[in-house]
């Protein structure tokens, strides 16, 4: 599902169960040492996911450890997102020569809980959300909607540094093309911050998955 939504030059895995046995770096053990069985194969499966892109590239397995806001660090000739829900477990790497970032999201097809969407929406968005409820029906929009801001804060957060909120993105989907667009609502980040995205979704086996693959030669200011 997530190779379709991105380009040939991203190497994407993506797991339906855990595998076993996976090996951590002792840099990776630190961080689930004391976590729960689930908490640790959720955390295993996905660096297991990265470590598979990585041979798919050429580079060495090296460690996945967190850093802020759990952003997780690369090999530096590397740049990429990771992402987990129910059932599913996956990675997308690329060079950076190739992209500035990556940035995926996944999340059960399943509607939002009560009074979510209004916290992580726009009035537009919301509207759009309603629309394509009732015009394409099959697909939690409010929890694609999620997803795609989740994709969005991946995506922006290496190139910049920065936090950004729910309300700092506008989201556009084209459902004819299994698209969206994000426009970026804030001048942070200065002259080489990207102001908009372009990605792709897909709803598959109760799984909704979001992707954005940012080009390097896109950080110009709209």
């Amino acid at each position: 599902m997530l190779a379709d939504l991105l380009p040939s030059t991203v190497a994407a895995v993506e797991v339906r169960t855990d595998p076993v046995g996976v090996a951590l770096f002792p840099e990776e053990e630190d961080h689930v040492r004391d976590a729960v069985p689930k908490r640790r194969a959720e955390f295993a499966a996905v660096r297991w996911c990265a470590r598979t892109a990585m041979a798919e590239l050429g580079v060495p397995p090296a460690p996945v450890v967190p850093g802020r806001r759990g952003a997780p660090a690369w090999h530096p000739e590397l740049t990429g997102s990771m992402t987990h829900c129910a059932g599913y477990r996956a990675a997308a790497l690329a060079r950076r020569e190739d992209f500035a970032s990556v940035g995926i999201d996944a999340e059960p097809d399943l509607p939002l809980p009560d009074g979510i969407l209004e916290e992580i929406s726009l009035g537009p968005e919301r509207r759009q959300v309603t629309a394509l409820l009732a015009g394409h029906p099959g697909i939690a929009w409010d929890r694609l909607l999620f997803s795609a801001k989740e994709s969005v804060f991946k995506a922006w957060y290496p190139v910049t540094g920065l936090e950004l909120g729910f309300h700092q993105a506008l989201i556009t989907f084209d459902p004819a093309r299994r698209g969206f667009t994000a426009r970026l609502l804030t001048g942070a980040g200065g002259a080489r911050a990207p102001r908009a995205f372009t990605g792709r979704f897909a709803a598959e086996d109760g799984i909704l998955a979001t992707a954005i693959a940012h080009t390097a030669h896109a950080l110009v200011p709209a």
